[in-house]
């Protein structure tokens, strides 16, 4: 075991979204310690959202000695297509960015060991290890929040196929409809990522709204809108998943991302929309992430400490801790 992973050790980990970027300080058993929040600037372009991770990271390497630890290493994970192996950023659809060797630059930056990931391999790869994959080898993981993608787990090992597998938000299920950011027209993530579904809510009833936790909150109350928005994301996440289940076969589906928050709004008639469009297939059990928003942060600490050349405490659940702020981690 290295040195420096005792007891006064721990590493950062940051899940950088679409909209907002979530920071941890995690422990060797993967307790947050602390954890920061933060906007991604993404309309400023991709050099602001480089330059807004390196201060995220930089602020909580400061809180780590604030607090009388030492960050040994870091873990950042991010959307889009990422090839682990050569730790380059090779595209995002969402942050802008083209063939970024990430993980030098931010190195560079920190001064720390980073290592970068796949943000939803990475929740993948932590509900596999602390959460609701548990015991399965073959899982498929699907965040949906500001878009939509996948983490094939086979056999235990994430499926990566050079940063290119799991983009599920880029499977047409709607051809024809809404245009998606990635130019084509009925993506999954045009018609059922939380994004899309405020948007589409607002179209149809002439009202904004926040988000779709908005109009998650409208179905419960059946307003009919909402309720037709809905069901529209709810058979379209369907068809994919059917699409999963006859190539892939996982054993289990983990609905993780902001959108898994409305629960069994959005879980019960997705299993049925599911089960509907199965019949000689291996029938995988639909199940609600267990880790939550945290699923993603969990995950690049579980980088960090491989960074770090250390094992964390990662073959037990979790336990879940509040921001000390007030919020989720």
């Amino acid at each position: 075991m290295p040195e420096h992973a005792g007891s006064r050790t721990c590493v950062i980990a940051l899940d950088v979204g679409g909209t907002s970027m979530k920071g941890a300080l995690l422990d060797r058993t993967m307790r947050p310690l602390a954890t920061l929040r933060s906007s991604t600037p993404r309309r400023q372009g991709h050099e602001a959202t480089v330059d807004a991770i390196t201060w995220l990271l930089r602020d909580l390497a400061g809180a780590a000695v604030g607090i009388g630890v030492e960050p040994v290493a870091a873990g950042v994970v991010v959307p889009g297509i990422v090839d682990e192996p050569t730790q380059r950023a090779v595209h995002s659809v969402n942050l802008g960015w083209y063939d970024l060797p990430l993980a030098a630059v931010l190195t560079d930056a920190t001064g720390l060991p980073v290592r970068i990931g796949h943000d939803v391999r990475a929740g993948g790869t932590a509900e596999s290890r602390l959460g609701a994959a548990r015991g399965f080898d073959d899982a498929l993981f699907v965040a949906i929040g500001t878009g939509i993608s996948a983490a094939l787990l086979v056999e235990g090992r994430p499926l990566r196929a050079c940063g290119y597998a799991g983009e599920i938000g880029h499977l047409t299920v709607a051809p024809g409809a809404e245009q998606c950011a990635c130019g084509m027209k009925g993506c999954l993530e045009a018609v059922a990522s939380a994004r899309a579904i405020a948007a589409a809510y607002a179209a149809r009833s002439g009202h904004e709204v926040e988000g779709a936790e908005e109009v998650a909150a409208l179905v419960a109350r059946a307003d009919p809108v909402a309720c037709r928005v809905w069901e529209r994301a709810v058979e379209a996440l369907a068809e994919a998943f059917a699409a999963c289940a006859a190539v892939l076969a996982p054993e289990v589906i983990v609905v993780g991302g902001g959108l898994s928050q409305a629960g069994g709004l959005l879980i019960d008639p997705l299993r049925i929309a599911l089960d509907r469009r199965l019949s000689c297939h291996r029938r995988p059990e639909l199940v609600r992430a267990a880790l939550g928003e945290q699923a993603g942060c969990l995950g690049a600490g579980l980088l960090g400490w491989e960074a770090a050349d250390a094992d964390p405490a990662a073959g037990r659940p979790v336990e879940l801790v509040a921001d000390p702020a007030g919020g989720a981690l």
